[in-house]
């Protein structure tokens, strides 16, 4: 079962996030995740999503709202999506993928974008296999802004 996060899933959605940031390198800074998590769930205009295995949380996503100004409408970008150790093979990332294709398309979106690491060929293989298309026509640029 796939549902909107809520501020009394924090300790289920923090556990996740923690061990995404964990997976891509970082330090897992529990307080201070606790707390950025706590901030987007009241005040971000993003969306998160569970998926639960019975009461267990087992993987969620974050989608973050954009416009298409070209064909004027909305877009979301996929910019977290993980899935915990003891559940991967299991479809939670089909699944999880699949309700956000429907959540946005409930929105009137123009499309679903995402980026993910070069060497995340897991990650890659599903996103091929649901019918993403890497971007080819467009180069991203980045400017890091130090705190």
């Amino acid at each position: 079962m796939i549902k909107a996060a809520t501020t009394e899933d924090l300790a289920s959605l923090t556990r996740l996030y923690i061990a995404y940031r964990v997976f891509y390198g970082e330090a897992p800074e529990e307080k201070r995740a606790t707390a950025f998590i706590l901030d987007r769930l009241k005040q971000s205009s993003g969306r998160y999503f569970l998926a639960w295995n019975g009461g267990d949380a087992v993987g969620f996503m974050h989608l973050m709202p954009s416009t298409s100004t070209l064909a004027m409408r909305p877009i979301w970008l996929l910019e977290d999506l993980y899935v915990d150790i003891s559940a991967r093979g299991q479809g939670v990332a089909t699944a999880l993928l699949s309700h956000a294709e429907t959540f946005a398309r409930s929105t009137g979106a123009e499309r679903l974008t995402l980026a993910t690491a070069h060497d995340n060929l897991a990650a890659q293989h599903i996103y091929k296999k649901l019918g993403y298309v890497r971007e080819d026509h467009f180069l991203y640029f980045h400017r890091l802004l130090e705190p």
